[in-house]
C-alpha cells in the first residue's frame, strides 16, 4: 500500500535539488561578476569597467564662482560669536581749566553715604537714602531731559556725557537726579563742584571711603548731593542729585 506514494516522493526530491543547484549557479556567477567589477589592479584603478575607471580616476571640478553661493539658503552660524557687549567709548572730553576752581576741603574718612551708595543699584534708589525725598521719588519720571533743567550751578560737567536722568516737579518737589561721565578725574572733578556751589551760596562737606567721593550741601532748603568715582580707562562717573535751587 505504501509503494504508490514513495515512488511519487523521489522526482519531487530530485527536482526540488535541482532547484537548489540552480540558484547556488545564480549566486556563484553574480559573486563572480561583482569581483570581475570591482577588482583593482596593483595601481589602485579599476581593472575592467572603463567607466568606472574614467570616473574614480578623473580631477573633480570645481566653479570657483558658485562655491560662494552654495547652501545660500541655508541656516549658518555667524563667523564669530556675538559678545553681547557695549562698545567701550572713550572718556568724554575735559574743557575745564584747574586753575580757575577751588579746592574742595580735605575728604572726612567717616562716610556713611558711601556706603549706602553700594547698596543702590537705581537712581531712585540712590536718593532714596537721603531723608525727605521719599515723597517725590513716588512720582519720579525718567527723561534725558531731566540732565537739562538742573540748576546752573550743578550743570553737566562740560563736555559730560550723560548715561541716565530722571526728576519731579509735582507738588513743589524740584528734584533732579542724573548720572553722566566726566572727561576730568575725580579730584577735579570734585574741586569742580565744591567751586560753583560755594559760587552759589550752598556749603561744602567732602567725605571719601577708597574710591568713593562725596560732595554736598545745602542752602536754606535747598540741597545737593554728589557721588564721584575714578572710572577705568580715565574720567570719572558722578550721581548727581539735586533738590530745590
Amino acid at each position: 500500500m505504501m509503494a504508490k506514494p514513495l515512488r511519487l516522493l523521489i522526482p519531487l526530491t530530485c527536482l526540488w535539488l535541482a532547484g537548489c543547484d540552480a540558484r547556488s549557479d545564480d549566486d556563484a556567477q553574480l559573486n563572480a561578476l561583482d569581483n570581475e567589477l570591482t577588482a583593482m589592479t596593483d595601481g589602485g584603478r579599476p581593472a575592467q569597467d572603463p567607466q568606472l575607471a574614467e570616473a574614480l580616476a578623473a580631477q573633480i571640478m570645481v566653479d570657483p564662482g558658485l562655491t560662494q553661493s552654495s547652501n545660500a539658503n541655508a541656516v549658518r552660524p555667524p563667523n564669530r560669536p556675538d559678545s553681547d557687549q557695549v562698545p567701550v567709548l572713550p572718556p568724554p572730553g575735559d574743557p575745564v581749566d584747574a586753575r580757575t576752581l577751588t579746592a574742595a576741603p580735605p575728604a572726612a574718612r567717616d562716610c556713611p553715604e558711601c556706603r549706602a551708595a553700594t547698596k543702590a543699584f537705581t537712581l531712585a534708589a540712590l536718593a532714596g537714602q537721603q531723608a525727605g525725598n521719599a515723597r517725590c521719588l513716588a512720582s519720579l519720571r525718567y527723561s534725558a531731559a531731566w540732565a537739562n533743567r538742573l540748576p546752573d550751578a550743578f550743570a553737566v560737567y562740560p563736555g559730560g556725557r550723560v548715561n541716565e536722568a530722571a526728576g519731579n516737579d509735582a507738588d513743589g518737589c524740584a528734584l533732579r537726579i542724573v548720572s553722566f561721565q566726566a572727561g576730568g578725574p575725580v579730584t577735579k572733578v570734585v574741586d569742580y563742584y565744591h567751586s560753583r556751589a560755594k559760587a552759589a551760596g550752598y556749603d561744602a562737606e567732602h567725605k571719601r571711603d577708597g574710591a568713593q567721593h562725596v560732595l554736598g550741601g545745602t542752602r536754606g532748603a535747598a540741597a545737593y548731593l554728589l557721588y564721584a568715582k575714578a572710572r577705568g580707562g580715565g574720567g570719572t562717573d558722578v550721581d548727581l542729585i539735586v533738590k530745590g535751587g
